[in-house]
This record gives C-alpha cells, sequence and structure tokens, in this order.
C-alpha cells in the first residue's frame, strides 16, 4: 500500500459498513451464548477461527513479513485490540444491548479528538457538529441514564479508551499490507490469551460449537473491513458514519431478541441517520476537514 494513495471517503464507508454488520452478529452471537463461557475463552476461540482461515494467505504471501516496519505500533495495536475485544465479549452479555450501543458511541468522538491531537487531522466544524448531533441521538435512542452502574458498564468504558487508541495506531499503519496487520492481530489475540482461556476454559456444547466458529469467522473477515475503510476513509468522516451501526444494531436486537425499539429511538434514530447524511452526502465537498 501507497502511503501517498488518495482517500475515498465512500469507499471507506463501504468498507465500514460491511465492518459494522459482519460486527454485530458477531457480537450478537456472543450475547446469545450469554455469560457461560470466559470472555478470554470466547476470544482465543475467535482468534484461533480467524488464524486458520487466513493461514492461505498468509502462506501466499510470507515474503511481506521478511521486513517489518513499526513493530512497536503493530506490538501496541495487538495490546490495545486484546484489551477492547475481551472487555466488549464480557461487557456484552451483561449489560442491555441499547446501552452496550450508547456507551460505545462515545468512541468516535473520543476517536475524532485522538486523530486531531496524535495524527494532526483537520476535522472540521461541520464533523464535530455531526459528531455532537449522532452522539445526542444515541443518548436519545438508547437512554442509559437509568442504568445502575456495573462491571458491565466499566468494562464498557474500558472499550471506549482501549478501542479508540486501537484505531489511532491503525491509522498510523496505514502503509503496512492488510495481511500483515491482520496476522499481527489474531495471532496477538491467540498468544495473549491462550494462558487465560486455557485458566478458565469451560466445557463447549456441542450445539454452541458452531456459532463459536461463526464469531470466530465474522470477526476475522469484518477486519479486514475495518483495515480496508481506514485505509480509504478518514478519521473524521469514518467516525461520524459509524454512529449508523446503532440502527444496525437494534435492528438485530429486534429480530434476534424481541428488543422493540421505543418511539424515542426513533427520535434518537433520525438524528443519528441526518448526521451520518450530513458528512456523507454532501454535494461537491471537499476531502478534507469538511
Amino acid at each position: 500500500m501507497s502511503k501517498e494513495a488518495p482517500r475515498d471517503n465512500l469507499k471507506g464507508g463501504a468498507w465500514l459498513i460491511a465492518d459494522m454488520s459482519l460486527n454485530i452478529w458477531a457480537l450478537s452471537i456472543v450475547k446469545w451464548l450469554g455469560a457461560d463461557y470466559p470472555a478470554t475463552q470466547v476470544v482465543f476461540i475467535r482468534a484461533v477461527t480467524g488464524l486458520a482461515l487466513i493461514l492461505p494467505l498468509i502462506w501466499r504471501r510470507r515474503a511481506l513479513f521478511s521486513q517489518i516496519e513499526d513493530l512497536p505500533i503493530h506490538l501496541t495495536r495487538v495490546a490495545l485490540s486484546v484489551i477492547t475485544l475481551t472487555a466488549s465479549f464480557f461487557a456484552i452479555s451483561r449489560v442491555p444491548l441499547a446501552v452496550f450501543t450508547a456507551v460505545s458511541f462515545t468512541r468516535p468522538v473520543v476517536t475524532m479528538l485522538m486523530a486531531a491531537v496524535i495524527l494532526s487531522e483537520r476535522i472540521g466544524p461541520r464533523r464535530w457538529g455531526a459528531a455532537g448531533v449522532a452522539l445526542l441521538g444515541v443518548l436519545i435512542a438508547a437512554n442509559p441514564r437509568d442504568v445502575p452502574w456495573s462491571v458491565g458498564l466499566a468494562a464498557l468504558c474500558l472499550v471506549v479508551l482501549t478501542g479508540s487508541a486501537a484505531v489511532i495506531a491503525t491509522r498510523r499503519l496505514r502503509a503496512a499490507p492488510s495481511i500483515v496487520m491482520m496476522t499481527f492481530y489474531t495471532a496477538g489475540l491467540a498468544i495473549c490469551t491462550a494462558p487465560l482461556a486455557a485458566a478458565a476454559w469451560a466445557p463447549v456444547d456441542p450445539a454452541h460449537i458452531l456459532p463459536l466458529l461463526m464469531v470466530g469467522a465474522f470477526s476475522q473477515v469484518a477486519q479486514l473491513c475495518f483495515l480496508r475503510a481506514h485505509y480509504n476513509g478518514e478519521a473524521g468522516f469514518l467516525s461520524v458514519l459509524s454512529y449508523l451501526s446503532l440502527v444496525l444494531s437494534v435492528g438485530v436486537g429486534f429480530a434476534v431478541f424481541d428488543e422493540r425499539p421505543s418511539a424515542s429511538f426513533a427520535v434518537g434514530a433520525l438524528f443519528v441517520i441526518g448526521a451520518a447524511l450530513w458528512v456523507t452526502l454532501r454535494p461537491g465537498a471537499k476531502p478534507e476537514g469538511r
């Protein structure tokens, strides 16, 4: 990948929507499984499954691994991702899906702040305004204020911080081949969670083997989509567009878990969709600093 490759926000947005859709289904399976399995065990199975899927590609493109640049950033990204994914799988089975979504959606604003400070990306007033409108919509839709503090909520706060930092590390590695980044991520997850998973291993119900493998498959493909999204799109644009995941997640909640959206959700969702469209479909928009 070239460091000089131009940004293409529409292409990046398409990859991001694919990433969000796959991740929501993976998280929904984890939620359906409940708290029967330790989070580290689920992450380990996800990692091993994903690694098995990409092994042929790793072998085919093994020459790319002969000279790894920015190794400290790769390792930092792995560490942040291990914490984020484990905390996310831990929290999803312990808090309502709407609350999980509401707290998670403070991440785009945190990511935009980090991108502005660490990457010196220019985030224009239009995007800051859209982010604020979308965040307001999330709060209206999910209404998390009545939810008591819990260990699941604490885990979600950790997800916000480490997940946003992992996105910034990913953007710093934009020039790295996707297969190298996927290998570091997936192998890192497997290595870091293996001892913890072994110590807390719970017997797997035969009926749960396929769903657990699907978590790994969906998550691995989503990882590729995520990398392509952040290779093509700008952080400010993708951060606002990612609020559309609220609509996707509540849709899955309705279809799978019979969680019926309220009138406040409809109002909040309109805010979210409007904010995303505001920065996505603006005619004649410049590629930077909208």
